[in-house]
């Protein structure tokens, strides 16, 4: 079930790219692939964002509550659930989405190793429409013409690291993969002088401080931030370049997508800012003209004084 509903349409996607696209070059179907997936995905990312960032603006008030609840972990958590409701936010909200990109990721992978393994299976595991395609036709007669480079400059079967045997142009990929990621978890977190590491917060901990989870999520996260790189570098060095180039063309489409979210909140908050502004000077401008109306009818009463 798996294959026939994850694997196998995201199979026939890249093989339809590849057919469409002029030299059915194999790195720039996967490029162009991984773009469009990005874009179609970018409803749920944003969504998935836009939850993370209303969860951030509450920290401030969830600390008012752990104070408040001054221990009671039951009132903590209670009042807790009551903030979110009121705001309108769930928890849980960005699992569903996290686990469908996860199953996403997998059926992905899955199609491109079946590729690399064996192209026949271009033809082979294609919809029937699609094996009536010229480029599939002349595939399907003439597999060795099937080009699994990027650009004839990197095999994109081939590994970083191969039986102690190093390939450079597929090691530069891996590397720039990893440094996506890095950039594109980097980006997400909060920038704060005041921050503490993770072994900070144990060490309070082991004194009988309370830890706060604000503090908590962000020493996890800033700890993330360099586990994830390491992760993909030595998940991919020994496995098909294919694959570090989908991850280095979906991180480097990721951070220019996060980069838009971030930007439309900043300018939300330039807005908010503007109307604060202005409120503020409304009254202000109403205190000055009833100051210079009450002062031209005292000048007036007192004028009118002398002349009598």
């Amino acid at each position: 079930m798996f294959t026939a509903l994850i694997v196998k349409p995201l199979f026939n996607l890249l093989v339809l790219v590849l057919a469409i696209i002029p030299g059915h070059n194999f790195g720039l179907a996967l490029i162009v692939f991984t773009i469009l997936f990005r874009l179609a995905l970018w409803p749920l990312v944003k969504k998935q964002l836009h939850q993370a960032k209303k969860m951030r603006k509450l920290q401030p008030e969830l600390k008012k509550i752990k104070k408040l609840a001054n221990g009671n972990r039951q009132k903590e958590s209670q009042l807790t659930m009551e903030l979110y409701k009121e705001k309108g936010i769930n928890p849980l909200g960005t699992l569903p989405i996290l686990i469908f990109q996860l199953f996403i990721l997998i059926g992905l992978n899955s199609g491109i190793a079946r590729i690399i393994k064996d192209p026949k299976n271009i033809v082979d595991f294609a919809y029937t429409p699609l094996q009536h395609l010229g480029f599939m036709h002349h595939l399907a007669t003439n597999i060795n013409s099937f080009d699994n480079t990027l650009f004839g400059v990197v095999n994109l079967g081939k590994s970083a690291l191969s039986h102690g045997v190093i390939y450079w142009p597929s090691l530069i990929i891996v590397i720039l993969s990893a440094a996506a990621q890095y950039f594109q978890g980097k980006q997400l977190l909060p920038n704060s002088k005041d921050q503490k590491s993770l072994r900070e917060i144990m060490k309070s901990a082991s004194k009988g401080d309370s830890a706060d989870q604000s503090e908590i999520n962000n020493a996890v996260g800033r700890s993330t931030q360099y586990l994830l790189p390491v992760m993909i570098l030595l998940f991919t060095i020994s496995l098909p370049s294919a694959l570090s180039l989908y991850w280095l063309t979906s991180g480097i489409v990721a951070y220019m997508q996060q980069a838009s979210v971030l930007k439309e909140d900043e300018e939300e908050l330039e807005e908010l800012a503007d109307e604060k502004k202005n409120t503020k000077e409304i009254p202000e401008a109403e205190i000055v003209v009833k100051k210079s109306n009450s002062k031209k009818t005292s000048n007036k009463k007192s004028n009118k004084g002398r002349k009598k």
